[in-house]
């Protein structure tokens, strides 16, 4: 079963890096990876943008719209990106050469600055799907041998390789859920809510950010309810280097916070990227870090006192991030 699941977590990080470094870019002097536009991590990106432009010149940044947690760190190792956000577990994946990335690794990637945000992994469920099952146990449910449709994101989104984590856990695949009558779907975010209302699915995993769009629609569309992840679970989720917590309430339909499993967020740049620019970058960042959590309500715990720490960045500092924080007295 392990052997299945590093399988496909190999093929699915492999297909989403190949994809988006084999994508031309226009020449910029600092490219950033994000995600899709309307995401809270295109968000980030634009407004990052917006801040070190004026000091870096005219035209001198764009923002990549596409990519995601799995494929971000090869986006930047693979020099398409100067700087991208990453999930903190991926970027460690990536940097060791982890199995999920097929033999590939991203030894030149370094942190500019660490712990923008949580981003819990979490499980949705239609409210009339679990009334139908007689429980909202996660775990029963997926061990439970009937007919399951689950949504997820396209590879690319870290949620993907943590929801074969979860599977995996519990004694189940993908394989095994069609097996059963069910099904594994991925759309993009703009399918997704559709998709739940029309009841095509029964459910959801994703990442859960404060004030996700997606989320958000889901929840005030349709009647669902949050899942905790089961015990066994966290465990082992806890070992492939995530860290388990609650979010929320966030979101219509959640009244009490859930358990899920944190990736972290930080932002990474290639190793070749001057130490200048680099360390110019980590400046405007954290001292306009109020303007950054206002842009959007996924970043507002963000706390530029602890971002430099191994916890929030996962991997090493690069030498321009560490000198800024060094005389700014933060380290």
């Amino acid at each position: 079963m392990l052997h299945t699941l590093q399988a496909r977590l190999r093929i699915s990080a492999l297909a989403a890096a190949v994809a988006i470094i084999g994508t031309t870019a226009t020449a910029q002097e600092v490219r950033i990876g994000a995600m899709s536009e309307g995401s809270s991590w295109y968000v980030f990106a634009a407004t990052l943008e917006q801040i070190i432009e004026p000091i870096l010149g005219n035209n001198s940044v764009e923002v990549i719209a596409r990519g995601g947690g799995i494929a971000n760190p090869m986006v930047v190792q693979g020099g398409k990106a100067e700087i991208a956000l990453s999930n903190v577990a991926s970027a460690i994946w990536a940097q060791q050469g982890n199995d999920v990335y097929q033999g590939m690794a991203a030894p030149d990637i370094q942190a500019l600055v660490g712990g923008l945000n949580d981003v819990y992994v979490g499980v949705m469920a239609r409210e009339a799907f679990l009334e139908d099952q007689g429980t909202d146990d996660l775990a029963a449910i997926l061990q439970s041998g009937k007919p399951v449709r689950v949504l997820m994101k396209p590879v690319g989104s870290s949620a993907v390789p943590v929801a074969d984590m979860i599977f995996e856990s519990l004694g189940t695949s993908v394989d095994q859920i069609r097996s059963d009558g069910g099904d594994v779907v991925q759309v993009d975010s703009a399918q997704i809510a559709d998709q739940i209302r029309n009841g095509n699915a029964d459910l959801y995993i994703d990442t859960m950010i404060k004030g996700h769009p997606t989320i958000s629609e889901v929840s005030l569309t349709s009647d669902v309810e949050f899942l905790d992840l089961p015990q066994v679970s966290q465990d082992f989720l806890s070992q492939q280097g995530l860290t388990i917590g609650t979010y929320g309430p966030w979101f219509e339909g959640q009244d009490k916070p859930t358990v899920g499993a944190n990736l972290g967020t930080v932002l990474i740049a290639n190793s070749s990227l001057d130490e200048e620019t680099a360390y110019q970058i980590t400046k405007a960042l954290i001292e306009n870090a109020d303007q950054l959590k206002a842009s959007n309500a996924a970043w507002a715990q963000f706390d530029p006192k602890t971002s430099m720490l191994i916890q929030k960045t996962g991997i090493p500092l690069h030498p321009g991030a560490e000198r800024y924080f060094r005389e700014a007295g933060l380290m």
